[in-house]
């Protein structure tokens, strides 16, 4: 019996899946320079040109991983925003970032360093340009949560709430084994969310 259209969607984005989580592999093990699509394909374990079947080249494999962390930004900061207070909202940005981040630490570094790429690496800084530009979307809701819990100056307790939880999620980035998640997401939750 032949598959229906669903199920070649299903199996076109699995496939899809698996090469960009093989790709974020690749990229962190060697950088993204330094990476092939040959690489791509054998981590995946599939062809290259099933590979090219789904991608046309590396920086395309890339601007969709790019704009799938948007995406998964974008998403998180709907799911906070329909929440009803700000309290609440701030609450679940800061756990869903930490948590995020615990689970995968390498791939937070992997965007990170990717958002700090010098102007002159035109492929990377492009989208890296993408990537801050999507941030600062995201810090602009932020602000509007902080308007909402009476700050005196929303725009600055905004960038002090983000550099502290960046802190702690470069910190867990790092010291993926030590670093007290838990006891430090309560200490932002006390601080900025009440």
């Amino acid at each position: 019996m032949p598959r229906t259209r669903e199920e070649n969607e299903r199996i076109r984005q699995a496939a899809k899946e698996n090469i960009r989580t093989s790709a974020m592999e690749i990229f962190i093990e060697r950088g993204y320079h330094d990476a092939s699509i040959d690489d791509v394909a054998k981590q995946a374990g599939v062809s290259k040109g099933l590979m090219y079947n789904y991608y046309k080249g590396k920086e395309e494999l890339l601007a969709e991983m790019v704009q799938f962390r948007i995406d998964e930004i974008s998403r998180v900061m709907e799911a906070a925003s329909a929440l009803d207070t700000p309290s609440d909202q701030l609450k679940h940005i800061v756990e869903g970032a930490l948590d995020n981040v615990k689970k995968r630490p390498q791939v937070y570094r992997f965007y990170l360093h990717l958002q700090t790429q010098p102007e002159e690496d035109k492929v990377l800084s492009k989208y890296s340009q993408m990537l801050n530009e999507a941030m600062a979307k995201q810090f602009e809701v932020q602000c509007g949560m902080f308007a909402g819990l009476g700050a005196a100056d929303e725009q600055l307790r905004s960038l002090y709430f983000s550099s502290t939880l960046h802190g702690a999620m470069l910190m867990i980035s790092t010291y993926p084994d030590g670093y007290p998640v838990d006891e430090i997401k309560e200490q932002i939750i006390q601080q900025f969310c009440t």
